[in-house]
């Protein structure tokens, strides 16, 4: 049921090579998810995050420090190996120091048609950051019809963020399922649908989407076990999610930017269409980053768990990510007080094998099994 999605993440370059033979349509790579879909959509070109590999890399460290997350370093390792070579553009919305060092890097080192640093507020909850944003999707859209040289209509614009906001709608839908006592799918499964649709045309995964709720409510698994909430850093670290769920549990909801936070929150379309795309980058759930003077996530990471009945809570750190660091005492300290749910704090590295992790699962199971007992 869920191999399509599968299939996708696990082959994503043949897939975008495949769709520009098909399509004869450009293929722009991004950083970050704060680049607003809708236009590269209204467009005809195909958004592809760019994601590591999760494999050791030495080629990385003449370009980038050290101590800057390890997630970076591999992203940009995937350019300097040649594996995005189909690219005809990369763009970013800026985001944190490090991946904006993976974007310059690969700017100056891999060679492509388009490049595009689009400036972001960082203060989301200043009045003045949805007119900015505004202004600068302005710039952005000229520069994309220059580039592609053709203009981008009210029409465009309108089939851009109707393509984006269905594939939300959907997606929200098939995590509606998962607050059921008995979810119809795990969080691996979960985490493959999510993250292939950063990588595929929106328009095939919103099919195979529709076709997967036909299937899904009537399907049964096992018992899922302790419910288990994921969160943190960028995390498509399949392997780790499939030795937590081999231990007999389930992660039922995830709060990070390949997954709900990726997908929580549509356009909703006004007479200005790109002051409509604006509003929605800048009231989605915010990343750490950018979640400040007044933390909104945290509300959120709360009401999540409440819906979702979570029983405890792995929080995940990407080594030297210093935005979900400084909020990690925090979440830590809000859902154990608030809601009495058991956390474990895990710091990783994308290269790291994940045996290592396994012992303290266990014993973070095993703690979460013995309350349930009293």
């Amino acid at each position: 049921m869920f191999q399509q999605f599968n299939d996708w993440y696990k082959n994503r370059h043949e897939y975008a090579k495949e769709w520009k033979e098909r399509t004869g349509g450009k293929v722009i790579g991004y950083f970050c998810t704060y680049v607003p879909e809708e236009i590269l959509y209204a467009a005809n070109i195909l958004p592809v995050r760019i994601l590591g590999s999760h494999e050791p890399q030495d080629v990385s460290e003449p370009h980038i420090f050290a101590m800057f997350c390890p997630f970076c370093r591999d992203c940009l390792a995937q350019g300097l190996k040649g594996r995005y070579d189909y690219l005809d553009g990369i763009m970013i919305a800026q985001s944190c120091l490090h991946i904006r060092q993976a974007y310059t890097s690969w700017d100056l080192h891999i060679p492509v048609d388009f490049k595009y640093y689009l400036p972001h507020p960082m203060h989301l909850q200043s009045p003045h950051a949805v007119p900015y944003l505004t202004e600068e999707l302005k710039t952005f859209k000229k520069a994309v019809e220059e580039w592609t040289g053709k203009q981008i209509t009210n029409d465009d614009l309108k089939r851009g963020i109707e393509i984006m906001n269905s594939n939300r709608q959907l997606l929200q839908q098939v995590y509606e399922l998962r607050k059921n006592p008995n979810p119809p799918l795990t969080g691996l499964e979960a985490m493959y649908m999510v993250v292939s649709s950063q990588m595929t045309d929106k328009r095939e995964h919103n099919k195979a989407l529709e076709e997967l709720l036909q299937k899904l409510p009537s399907r049964n698994l096992d018992n899922p076990g302790e419910r288990l909430m994921i969160l943190g850093s960028e995390d498509d670290d399949t392997e780790f999610v499939a030795m937590v769920e081999d231990l007999g549990a389930r992660f039922v909801i995830d709060e990070h930017c390949t997954g709900t936070r990726y997908f929580n929150t549509e356009v909703d379309v006004n007479e200005d269409l790109l002051a409509s795309i604006a509003e929605r980058y800048i009231k989605r759930i915010p990343c750490p980053s950018k979640d400040w003077p007044q933390r909104i996530r945290l509300d959120y990471i709360l009401k999540l768990a409440k819906e979702y009945d979570v029983k405890g809570a792995i929080i995940m750190q990407m080594k030297f990510c210093d935005p979900h660091e400084l909020d990690t005492v925090a979440i830590k300290k809000a859902l154990e007080k608030n809601l009495n749910i058991q956390t474990l704090f895990l710091e990783f590295d994308v290269t790291v094998p994940i045996g290592q992790f396994k012992t303290r699962v266990e014993a973070f199971l095993e703690i979460i099994r013995e309350e349930d007992l009293f």
